[in-house]
């Protein structure tokens, strides 16, 4: 394999900071979902998302945005902070665990292909391959999981949250160019708070009769799983092409499987365990590069992932 420049090695660490607090959500929504609604849910979250945000912005010295990154802020805001988290939150009132997990995990495959298609990023058969098995993987452990419960409307639901989420990153990518990853995070999830806005009501309601437990739990969703990990995300998609950070995803099942048995004590069935290591396959995959020849020919300063579009000089 070849060495990763210290650029590369970084993205790489904030895309996996990034897949672990994005797995962890998906077991405190578990509890926390159990007494907020879907959208005073999304609302309780990206308010104390912004909260940090803002705070740290403020405290770095960063300043707003500039105006050439606004527009994909804004509609990355509404799609992924807004209307995905709803969206999901909604969909698992209709659909089991595993279903929901199986449809969303269609996302990174649509961010490949948007990618591919109008980032010019490309179909690189590595990468390609690598979010088949994944993908193969996600499949098996939502399956090993359902419960045969969906509905039209939950299935829907999920489709159009995994839409959202790939769209948000197809509109977020190019903004990164000319904002850094704090600022576009920050104002995504500013612009979702205010989305968000209607359930207000609901989200007074609901913290006024729900246990300490589960308002905690909607506190660390905001500041864990939103404002560290998107930021951690879009520190990585500046750095790496959006198909190849949308692959590291895939192993988020395989982490949910282990965070659900040692947290929640709900142990891993052998099907699960295999589709979760199919996942870290295929994410293997998608990571996997031949060792570079040494010698004359060789280029050290350019970076060897297809489509990145990026030299090492640069990051």
């Amino acid at each position: 394999m070849t060495e990763l420049s210290p650029g590369r090695g970084r993205a790489l660490l904030a895309a996996a900071v990034t897949v672990v607090l994005w797995a962890s959500a998906f077991v405190v929504i578990r509890t926390a979902g159990a007494d907020f609604s879907p959208g005073a849910l999304a609302l309780g979250r990206l308010a104390s998302g912004s909260v940090v945000l803002v705070t740290l912005l403020l405290l770095t010295g960063t300043g707003l945005p500039p105006r050439s990154a606004l527009r994909g802020i804004i509609v990355s805001g509404v799609l992924w902070f807004g209307i995905y988290m709803v969206a999901l939150n909604w969909a698992e009132q209709y659909v089991d665990a595993g279903t929901a997990a199986l449809v969303i995990n269609t996302g990174p495959v649509m961010i490949a292909l948007l990618g591919g298609l109008f980032l010019g990023e490309g179909f690189p058969k590595r990468l390609m391959t690598g979010i088949a098995v994944a993908f193969a993987g996600a499949a098996v452990v939502g399956l090993s999981s359902s419960e045969g419960a969906a509905t039209a409307l939950g299935v829907v639901l999920c489709v159009v949250a995994a839409a959202a989420w790939a769209v948000a990153v197809l509109v977020q990518k190019p903004a990164l160019a000319h904002a850094s990853a704090l600022q576009v995070t920050t104002g995504g999830c500013v612009v979702g708070t205010v989305a968000c806005l209607p359930f207000t009501g609901q989200l007074i309601g609901e913290v006024a009769t729900a246990p300490l437990s589960a308002t905690l739990g909607l506190v660390y969703l905001g500041v864990f799983p939103t404002a560290v990990a998107f930021t951690t995300w879009a520190y990585a998609l500046a750095r790496m092409s959006a198909g190849q950070v949308g692959a590291t995803t895939y192993a988020v099942p395989a982490l949910v499987v282990v965070m659900s048995w040692l947290l929640l004590g709900e142990v891993p069935g052998t099907v699960a365990s295999a589709g979760g290591a199919l996942c870290l396959v295929g994410v293997a995959i998608t990571r996997w590069r031949p060792r570079a020849r040494r010698g004359p020919a060789a280029r050290p300063d350019r970076d060897l992932d297809a489509g990145s579009g990026m030299t090492a000089e640069r990051r």
